[in-house]
């Protein structure tokens, strides 16, 4: 098919924008170093995943059986209950989060939900729109949830049920609430009717081997975790993944005949391409290629804190994080390399793709905007 000049002059000059600001950004968490082109073929054909991923539907269209096995993975890695977990892939982590707290408050529609100030923005969002009353707890310095401020706040709310809304990776200092912590805290203030649901997003995808490992699994206590799947895996698409109970999905669970299965997810049609790239990305990583993928991320980060704090920046991160905080840029700077900045800091995430080269350019980049002339001694750092 003959494409017309004007259309296609506007698609090479879009593909160079995009390249361009792919090529140039330090500050989101997104794997770029991914080659799907096997899976060309696929996009000439509606794939739809509507329904429920583990019901047979009259529209056969679809990948559902990629996505049970991409299900299966993540569920198998949370040490979920090989008897009792379901979950589907998601169009990202908002909709991950959502689910996760549409469980939770048919579960227990009284409920009051709790998370920290350094929760992703979609959850106060996916508050609202379910009309869930919650407190919102204060963090530590670090990002993670303040224990304290929690059990205070839980004690004056002892006669509800209790939805809290814990962290694997928040997003600025990719601090991580532990919810071994939060279980402990509930058990000893006897709030039997509790309901954990742990977002991921980022650090989800290697919790099971960082260094050191926080609390967050289902073993650990969680009744549902989301990751997404376009973060440290990387996706032409973005994505996500819920894992849940099977038996927590029934109770939201309805037949619809129109399609012949069940009523379980968030939206009706779904994209079927998104379980597709998951698949295909976990089947030539598997579980050692991620340890990999994290093992080389480590790196980055520990050469990038020390790079910067050679240069007199108070450059940090969390324990196993392969986010680095340091004090906030320039404008110059933080729309040159696409930084994310909030309040007092920025952010450099050390992604599976990100090298000591970029490192060098970014710091000589800081070095010129400083106008100083760098420190000849190393900070020590953590």
């Amino acid at each position: 098919m003959n494409t017309n000049p004007s259309i296609a002059s506007r698609l090479d000059d879009l593909v160079s924008k995009i390249r361009d600001a792919r090529d140039s950004f330090l500050g989101y968490p997104v794997s770029k170093d991914f080659d799907y082109s096997p899976l060309y073929d696929f996009l000439k054909y509606p794939i739809n995943n509507l329904g429920d991923p583990f019901e047979n539907s009259t529209y056969k269209v679809h990948t559902h059986e990629i996505e049970r096995e991409v299900v299966d993975f993540f569920a198998k890695l949370f040490r979920a209950n090989p008897k009792d977990y379901w979950g589907y892939v998601t169009n990202g982590g908002s909709e991950s989060n959502l689910y996760g707290l549409y469980i939770a408050r048919e579960m227990y529609p009284k409920a009051m939900v709790y998370y920290s100030e350094s929760t992703h923005y979609s959850v106060k969002k996916n508050i609202h729109l379910l009309n869930i009353p919650s407190i919102v707890i204060r963090s530590q310095e670090n990002g993670e949830i303040d224990y304290v401020d929690l059990e205070e706040t839980l004690k004056f709310n002892r006669h509800k049920p209790a939805i809290i809304l814990a962290t694997h990776g928040t997003t600025m200092k990719e601090a991580k609430d532990d919810v071994s912590e939060i279980k402990k805290i509930l058990k000893k203030l006897a709030i039997q009717d509790h309901y954990v649901h742990c977002d991921g997003a980022l650090s989800g995808a290697f919790g099971a081997f960082a260094e050191p490992q926080t609390p967050f699994d289902f073993v650990d206590g969680a009744d549902s975790i989301s990751i997404s799947g376009h973060k440290f895996i990387g996706s032409p698409i973005p994505a996500g993944v819920i894992i849940t109970k099977r038996s927590l999905r029934d109770r939201v669970s309805k037949g619809i005949s129109y399609i012949g299965s069940l009523d379980t997810t968030i939206t009706g049609s779904r994209n079927g391409h998104s379980p597709l790239f998951l698949w295909y990305a976990i089947q030539k990583l598997g579980v050692e290629g991620l340890q990999a993928r994290y093992k080389h991320s480590l790196e980055i980060t520990k050469y990038c804190k020390k790079e910067l704090q050679k240069t007199g920046i108070e450059a940090w991160s969390n324990p196993g994080s392969i986010t680095v905080v340091f004090p906030k840029v320039t404008d110059h700077l933080k729309n040159k390399w696409q930084l994310a900045t909030e309040d007092d800091v920025t952010h450099i995430i050390c992604m599976p793709n990100v090298t000591k080269d970029q490192i060098d350019l970014f710091v000589d980049d800081m070095k010129k905007d400083m106008g100083s002339t760098p420190l000849i001694e190393e900070l020590s750092y953590y």
